[in-house]
């Protein structure tokens, strides 16, 4: 009985972080750059690069763009990523001018203050790699970090997106390209009014875009993004309406997927995560993760481990949340406590103070105490 308390004691703290860090992500404080979490950690759609510039003090450092050989790049802020020897070991993404940088971390976790997360390098760490950039449907090129020292030239060049005519999926809708120029050019105004931070009139925008043209896949992708601010479930309705007017195209499947899980869903986590995967068998941190929270709360767990490690492991950066503490409730599940613990312990070098790290500790507190001291 102790131990079936100790799982569902992981279990319960690891949603409550997860609600809690999507409410903090949701509230129109966080969302429009005024000091909230995504401001000053630079991660998530609305994170301030000026911001993230600012912090970089003294270290090696490297900057980018990333650019379309035909087109305008996509609202969404574009994900890239550092490979070195096939692995993963940074991401970040680029700022809606395409550009985007690569630095030693703000700051280390205060938690564990004397240890560094080993699966996240520093810049001079990558020299040699390679960075592209990672948009479902486009090809992109790839450009190698050659700086030696602090005296070069810190821009690495440009990384050129193509379309992919093999791929399934994409980031952008062919709807768009059988719009109406009335709808178009609502949805210019709201891009436009999106990038000034004037969310209503984007909204307003957006709202008689898909007024005009029901099918505008991109349009009620983005009046999602817009109504998530202060209404999840209008926010959900529109996401959906963006996936049946375009079911190839692949945003809408994260939101609904995000959206559906906090309201315990699981079969629609499942099915948005696996219709993504379907059009885009890579995938990303933040699919694989909702991935494996669908399955695992659906009952298959070995699914759901093999999804949330393919999460950890293309996610040096922790761009999704909490995919460590999901691999703890996984393993402590089946009895391997010394894998839970060295979770838990390994999340304290990355995560920022809050009230998250108190409910890890926690849970590190209670596995120790069943794991023998020769696994610790």
């Amino acid at each position: 009985m102790k131990i079936k308390l100790l799982i569902a004691g992981i279990l319960s703290a690891w949603w409550v972080c997860w609600a809690a860090l999507q409410a903090q992500q949701q509230s129109p404080s966080s969302m429009v750059n005024s000091g909230g979490a995504e401001a000053t950690s630079a991660v998530g759609k609305y994170a301030n690069m000026d911001q993230l510039m600012n912090k970089q003090t003294g270290s090696m450092q490297f900057f980018g763009k990333v650019a379309m050989a035909a087109g305008k790049l996509p609202w969404d802020p574009i994900p890239v990523v550092v490979t070195c020897d096939g692995k993963s070991r940074y991401n970040t993404v680029a700022d809606p001018k395409g550009g985007f940088y690569i630095q030693a971390p703000a700051r280390s976790s205060e938690v564990i203050s004397q240890k560094k997360d080993p699966n996240h390098a520093q810049p001079s760490e990558l020299v040699g790699c390679s960075v592209s950039a990672l948009v479902e449907g486009f090809a992109s090129t790839r450009v190698t970090i050659a700086n030696r020292t602090l005296e070069d030239d810190p821009s690495i060049g440009t990384i050129m997106l193509t379309p992919d005519e093999r791929a399934a999926g994409s980031s952008v809708s062919l709807t768009t390209e059988s719009a109406s120029a009335d709808a178009l050019k609502e949805f210019d105004k709201a891009h436009n009014d999106d990038l000034d931070k004037h969310f209503d009139s984007a909204r307003h925008h957006l709202q008689k875009a898909v007024s005009i043209d029901p099918k505008f896949a991109e349009a009620w992708y983005h009046l999602g993004q817009l109504e998530e601010k202060d209404n999840a479930q209008d926010a959900l309705a529109a996401y959906e309406k963006s996936a049946a007017a375009d079911p190839n195209y692949i945003p809408p499947y994260e939101p609904i997927a995000e959206l559906s899980a906090l309201q315990k869903n699981w079969q629609a986590v499942r099915d948005a995560t696996n219709q993504a995967l379907k059009l885009n068998p890579a995938g990303s941190p933040q699919i694989w993760y909702f991935n494996a929270v669908g399955n695992l709360n659906l009952g298959n767990r070995s699914q759901a481990e093999t999804s949330a490690e393919t999460s950890l492991s293309m996610d040096p950066s922790h761009r999704a949340p909490n995919t460590e503490q999901l691999l703890a409730v996984i393993l402590a599940g089946r009895g391997e406590y010394a894998g839970a613990l060295e979770h838990l312990r390994h999340c304290l070098t990355y995560m920022p103070p809050g009230p998250n790290v108190d409910m890890v500790k926690q849970q590190i507190a209670q596995l120790e105490k069943v794991v023998p001291p020769t696994a610790k």
